[in-house]
């Protein structure tokens, strides 16, 4: 049975994002130094040494990803490819004419649930990765999220685009992993039902 998941690095006070997360400066300010834990210098994703490299494996081994329009769009759609698994975009609008092109990208306009759905059923089991905040709240709103993994980076950011900065209601969390790195501690919580 596939697990629908958040990844995410987050700074130590909660930010996802540095400050001007915009079109043309996707991520925001010193977004490069979320993740310099897999991607040094903002450079190509490398594969880290020890227990950060199993995390970044397990990460690699996604079977689908589930993510909003807005950070779709600032990631080009990843060129229609995430190690070649399906790419399920939360969208109220159809998607514009390149994502044609792109025949693992579907987008899904009736909501977090029916997205995360498709995904466990396209993941054949393995994990479904979650990205963006805004999807993020979304699924933990809906209940349609299982786990959390948060790679909490050793840095203040002061402002930016905070992972939680809305959520209904009080989420109940049961940590199931802990590895530390020099690069980051990632924490894997589970969400109590």
């Amino acid at each position: 049975m596939s697990t629908s998941v958040l990844y995410f690095s987050m700074s130590l006070d909660g930010y996802i994002a540095g400050p001007n997360d915009e079109p043309g400066n996707p991520g925001g300010d010193g977004f490069e130094r979320l993740h310099e834990w897999f991607a040094p210098g903002g450079g190509e994703f490398v594969r880290p040494s020890g227990p950060a490299g199993e995390l970044f494996d397990e990460i690699n081994a996604a079977g689908a990803v589930v993510t909003g329009r807005r950070t779709a769009e600032q990631a080009e759609h990843w060129g229609g490819d995430i190690h070649g698994v399906p790419i399920f975009v939360l969208s109220h609008r159809p998607p514009g004419p390149s994502v044609a092109n792109y025949p693992l990208v579907t987008y899904v306009n009736d909501g977090i649930a029916s997205a995360i759905a498709q995904a466990k059923a396209a993941a054949g089991g393995r994990d479904v990765m979650v990205h963006g905040a805004y999807t993020a709240q979304g699924a933990l709103e809906a209940g349609v999220v299982d786990e959390l993994q948060i790679s909490q980076i050793p840095v203040l950011f002061g402002g930016g685009r905070r992972l939680f900065e809305v959520l209904p209601s009080r989420v109940e969390l049961e940590i199931v992993r802990v590895i530390d790195t020099p690069g980051a501690t990632h924490i894997r919580y589970r969400i109590r039902r």
